[in-house]
């Protein structure tokens, strides 16, 4: 019977994470690489990045819950959710593609095409994530079985990330020698093509058992009227908001932040002198940070058996917060502070990212439970829309801090640009990080609760099978 809690096999456990790995293979270099990509390579200016970051989410809050909608009334021998993993791979990957290429045309078109393609990507991304995000609400009944489902998501969303810091930076100097903008192209090429076999993997290797109630009737208006009185889920999307925007400003000034303050250096390492170009160093920064994000994420499940998860969320958010101000205390010469701040802090949000999708998960639960009614992937698509906000927030931020401190593309910045750099990498993104750790200090869904829900839910599901037979 599908509603029957039951353990998942480590075959679709693997399967299902792979699809987060397709898209953090793009979702990182969003973070990482948009804003210097725009600014000093394609050649727009960082108020009109960080402009165009904010104002493509007017239209991500209409589509957003639109594919949320027409997700759970999506009905074919696949399921709901798994087909769009299959239909829209391919063009995922060429949206991708699009939007790391780089025309010949003067300032203004070069601006429209980057607002075209930006929001072309959001909004495949949308079709492709907001369905995936809802798969895991459905691949099991059970909520602690859905955690170790979130664990195996985020060690392979965090492999995605570990490919793309270490290979990005090398596939545009191999492939674009002297020509960057060429370099990123087909680095972007690599990484799409990656991406789409990856997301047909996960739809073959995954299966989707919770339904909603019998004779459920599909309401778009209350779907929304019942999401906004959803008390888990407005906590966990406000403090998703903060957190992406901490994310995103901290992420998105790592090369600012190597390139113009730290630079190459020679550097003492077991009495040897070695020396590294900027470029190595930031390289090594990401991936020892992803290394230690990954342990983080291994050890969710057990951390948060004795925090709960929404403790564990805030307590970890806030620690990421502290250490990431710390950072403004160096000097560009500090190297294994910065290093070992950066282990501090990554190691942290491991947990982080891995119970958010888990916390939003329960949230579709209470829903059912609270209300009766069930709209997994409204309730993933208006999750999504949280997280783009912040990622947009975070991007518009950070470019508007740039070009307020006066820093410019490609040349030796004045110390004001650098003081404005030092602030982005340290005190700008802890203040967020800080607010989403308190905001979810009030979230009402503790261990205890859980397990009643899940215990009703259950029962109801089998009363329900048993007056359809």
């Amino acid at each position: 019977m599908q509603n029957k809690s039951q353990k998942l096999s480590i075959r679709e456990k693997i399967g299902y994470g792979l699809g987060d790995m397709a898209s953090n293979l793009f979702f990182q270099v969003f973070i990482l690489f948009l804003l210097y990509f725009y600014t000093d390579v394609f050649g727009i200016s960082a108020v009109a990045a960080g402009t165009m970051f904010l104002v493509t989410r007017i239209w991500d809050a209409v589509n957003d819950p639109i594919m949320g909608a027409i997700a759970d009334r999506t009905n074919t021998r696949w399921g709901k959710f798994r087909p769009y993993l299959l239909w829209f791979a391919l063009p995922f990957g060429i949206a991708g593609v699009m939007m790391f290429t780089t025309p010949d045309f003067g300032p203004v078109g070069k601006l429209i095409y980057a607002y075209i393609t930006y929001t072309l990507m959001m909004m495949v991304y949308t079709i492709v994530n907001v369905p995936y995000s809802a798969l895991m609400g459905v691949i099991t009944p059970s909520s602690t079985e859905r955690t170790v489902v979130s664990s195996f998501r985020f060690v392979s969303a965090f492999i995605g990330m570990f490919i793309v810091q270490y290979s990005v930076l090398r596939m545009v100097e191999v492939f674009g020698g002297e020509n960057e903008a060429v370099g990123w192209q087909r680095a972007l090429m690599v990484l799409s093509g990656f991406a789409v076999i990856l997301l047909v993997i996960t739809f073959a290797t995954t299966k989707e058992r919770v339904q909603p109630p019998k004779g459920q009737k599909n309401s778009l208006k209350q779907d929304i009227a019942d999401l906004s009185t959803n008390t888990p889920w407005l906590l966990i999307g406000g403090a998703t908001v903060f957190q992406l925007t901490y994310l995103v400003i901290r992420g998105g000034s790592i090369m600012y932040y190597f390139e113009y303050f730290v630079q190459g250096q020679e550097i003492t390492l077991f009495g040897n002198v070695y020396n590294f170009s900027f470029g190595q160093l930031v390289s090594a920064y990401m991936l020892s940070g992803t290394v230690v994000t990954i342990l983080g994420a291994i050890l969710t499940k057990w951390i948060s058996s004795v925090f709960g998860k929404a403790g564990t969320y805030a307590g970890f958010l806030a620690i990421s917060g502290i250490s990431t101000a710390m950072v403004y205390a160096l000097n560009p010469h500090n190297i294994l502070a910065l290093f070992a701040l950066q282990l501090i802090t990554s190691f942290a949000i491991g947990p982080v990212s891995v119970l958010q999708w888990a916390i939003y998960t329960d949230t579709a639960d209470y829903s059912e439970w609270k209300k009766g009614r069930r709209a997994t992937a409204l309730i993933m698509a208006a999750s999504l829309f949280t997280l783009k906000l912040g990622v947009a927030l975070g991007g518009a931020i950070l470019a508007w801090v740039l070009a307020g401190y006066g820093y410019k593309p490609n040349v030796q910045q004045s110390s004001q640009a650098l003081q404005g750099i030092r602030m982005s990498m340290s005190f700008y993104p802890a203040m967020f990080a800080i607010a989403g750790a308190i905001l979810m200090v009030f979230y009402p869904l503790n261990k205890t609760k859980m397990k009643t829900m899940e215990a009703d839910l259950i029962e109801r599901r089998k009363q329900n099978e048993q007056a359809n037979q």
